[in-house]
């Protein structure tokens, strides 16, 4: 039987010919790289960035670490870096800076006139991937050998090309992504700590135009009418199961996201009306007070809960405000004690925990503020997370 033509599920228009199976060793240069004595280093030395290992790699490119006297291996820019050993083996990256020394963690794949050097970067993902799925056992590191005989496909240099570029294109894409949802990230963090008053303060650092009144200290007690506590139906009677009734644990709550909970369980009326769980009215706050101590959220519909939470209902404050002041309250707190191990934080100890608070209007304009700001960081990390997901999906698609 005539073998089938070697050509990816996806490629550029105007590209037929078939890939050629080679083994990687015959298109790469392996150089493996050398360690240094710690009488060879030198602040000065010969100018030459000195790459010790993974931590020298953030996102796929290379950082300038330590300086050495003495030229061992030296790699230049643009030519794929593999982490071979130790913590982080497996690790791809391109060199950024025009060359480096490289120590023994590394190893140079080197291109030879066959390869062009952006389409090796991400064949290199390929080479390492079918390196550990095929090795036996667990493994500390990826062998010369291994490299070297593992099967490879290639096209054309001028087909290599568009398909690196179109990577580094999708990979800046992502890194822009990251960034502003990074830099959002911190700007949230920021304004968490200068638009709530601090300890003995009655007014916040930065505030909104034309709000000059005192903030009042108000107790968890006092922000609801209503508290709700919860329960787990027994999982051994299926009647109380698959209903359409959300009820939610601990691991349904991710930390600082305040918003958007996906229920994955349900429960039945049955389930309810025979255990402890408790139906909450929707606008209600979530508070995790036991596995997950300090995680919240905003329900905006009506929910049960495992016995790990406590829910604020019939808000006497706006309801935004609300659930960020009581974020804000309880990580202050937990990052006061970090490094303790807390398990736990009773009902009566949770509503006895105070908060400031500003008239409503003010309440009103924080509250849409941070929404706001956590809707942008929702939008980039959902753009982050499909431009990923492109990328894993051509990298299967678009290589043989």
């Amino acid at each position: 039987m005539q073998e089938q033509a070697r050509v990816p599920a996806i490629r550029f228009a105007g590209f037929t010919d078939a890939w050629e199976q080679r083994k990687y060793g015959d298109v790469i240069e392996l150089l493996s790289g050398q360690d240094f004595e710690p009488s060879q280093y030198n602040e000065v030395g010969d100018g030459i960035p000195y790459m010790t290992g993974a931590s020298c790699i953030v996102n796929g490119s290379t950082i300038e670490n330590r300086w050495t006297l003495v030229p061992r291996c030296i790699a230049y820019q643009g030519e794929v870096l593999l982490v071979c050993k130790g913590s982080g083996y497996g690790t791809l990256a391109r060199l950024g800076q025009e060359k480096a020394h490289i120590a023994r963690q590394f190893m140079d794949l080197r291109c030879t006139d066959v390869l062009n050097n952006t389409f090796n970067y991400y064949l290199a993902f390929s080479v390492v991937k079918e390196i550990k799925k095929n090795a036996r056992g667990l493994i500390a590191g990826i062998d010369r050998s291994a490299i070297l005989k593992q099967a490879v496909s290639i096209p054309q240099l001028a087909e290599q090309e568009k398909i690196g570029q179109y990577f580094s294109y999708l990979d800046h894409l992502i890194t822009l992504h990251q960034r502003k949802y990074s830099r959002l990230c911190n700007v949230k963090k920021s304004m968490l700590e200068k638009m709530f008053p601090k300890d003995g303060a009655s007014v916040p650092e930065i505030r909104f135009a034309g709000f000059t009144d005192a903030w009042e200290q108000r107790k968890f007690s006092e922000l609801a009418e209503k508290t709700y506590g919860g329960g787990t139906p027994t999982t051994l009677n299926e009647a109380f199961w698959d209903g359409n009734i959300p009820w939610i644990q601990s691991s349904d709550i991710t930390d600082s996201k305040l918003f958007g909970v996906m229920p994955r369980k349900y429960i039945t009326e049955e389930g309810l009306n025979k255990s402890a769980t408790q139906l909450v009215p929707e606008n209600s706050i979530a508070i995790i007070t036991r596995v997950g101590v300090g995680k919240l959220a905003f329900m905006p519909f009506s929910y049960t809960t495992s016995q790990d939470f406590l829910s604020l209902s019939r808000l006497n404050t706006e309801p935004f405000f609300t659930v960020y002041a009581c974020y804000k309250k309880l990580q202050s707190e937990l990052n006061a004690v970090q490094g303790t191990s807390i398990k736990g934080i009773t009902k009566d100890e949770l509503l006895a925990k105070a908060v400031m608070v500003p008239k409503y209007k003010e309440q009103q304009q924080i509250g849409a503020f941070f929404r706001h700001l956590d809707h942008l960081i929702t939008l980039h990390q959902r753009e982050l997370e499909r431009l990923q997901n492109i990328k894993k999906a051509c990298l299967e698609k678009m290589f043989v």
